[in-house]
């Protein structure tokens, strides 16, 4: 199975390959620059790091709060 590329606009997809890498993460205690680091570091991400903004990843963090049920 091919490997999906991932870009900030996936925000979906993102939070499923966060959830998948990081499924005992607290989200509580997780600060935007972490969240900006995990992400950039997922496997297939492929967009330009510099193009994220604090709007992203919060709503990245909500739909990951979202998806587990918190």
């Amino acid at each position: 199975m091919a490997q999906t590329q991932l870009f900030w606009d996936s925000t979906y997809e993102i939070v499923l390959a966060l959830m998948e890498k990081y499924p005992e993460a607290n989200l509580e205690s997780l600060g935007l620059e972490e969240l900006n680091r995990r992400i950039v570091s997922l496997p297939g991400f492929a967009d330009d790091p510099a193009w994220v903004n604090d709007a992203i990843l919060k709503g990245i963090l909500r739909d990951w709060y979202e998806e587990i049920g918190v």
